[in-house]
């Protein structure tokens, strides 16, 4: 554990803050004055000038994540999948946590390949013609967690962005829930930061995935 401080107001507990979304939502909650405490394995990946309380730890660790989420009212997981099933296991370790702490609010980010094929809705995208892509075992990842906050007694959103290249922060981009938006092809990390931060905010997405596009 290492540059814990103590942070006056409500803090969010957040994971995966040392990928690409996870930085820039960082930055941009930092920017905005928001109490932050951060669960990374990585310290030093953390943006520079940060203010917030971080814990070194990993969410594979049940007290690690516990301790994250300890005094927090909300949560934010930006965790991708690893190459394993490290984003399975430790959202089972959040969601725990959050129930034991009684933090009622979760923001996570998922994949477009979630969202309900528009061909089939019966379908994930994953599972239809509309994924370009051949290996599915990410995407099962996300599904897995789909169902797991499903059955949760949390207030979830999931935004799911479609193909992720770094960019330039628009704050102009089209949103649907359960569906990408028609035509969408593309997202840039920072629009994808910035779209988590707003329903972070304004709860417009509660219980529902968010597919979000240009």
């Amino acid at each position: 554990m290492m540059r814990v401080k103590e942070v006056k107001g409500m803090q969010t507990a957040v994971f995966g803050g040392t990928g690409r979304v996870g930085r820039e939502l960082v930055s941009l909650m930092n920017q905005n004055g928001h109490a932050l405490k951060l669960l990374v394995r990585s310290p030093e990946k953390l943006p520079g000038l940060l203010d917030a309380a971080v814990l070194k730890g990993n969410v594979r660790n049940q007290t690690d994540t516990e301790d994250a989420i300890k005094g927090c009212s909300s949560i934010i997981s930006c965790l991708n999948t690893d190459g394993d099933d490290s984003l399975s296991v430790g959202m089972r370790h959040i969601i725990q946590a959050a129930e034991k702490w009684d933090v009622q609010r979760i923001v996570t980010v998922g994949t477009a390949g979630i969202l309900q094929a528009r061909s089939n809705p019966a379908l994930f995208r994953f599972q239809s013609d509309e994924s370009k892509r051949r290996l599915t075992r990410a995407a099962e990842e996300h599904a897995k967690v789909f169902g797991m906050l499903r059955n949760s007694g949390l207030k979830w959103t999931i935004v799911c962005p479609t193909y992720l290249p770094d960019g330039q922060l628009t704050k102009t981009y089209r949103t649907e829930a359960d569906f990408l938006p028609e035509g969408g092809t593309s997202i840039s990390v920072q629009d994808t930061a910035h779209f988590v931060y707003e329903e972070w905010k304004k709860e417009n997405f509660l219980f529902k995935r968010a597919g979000i596009a240009y």
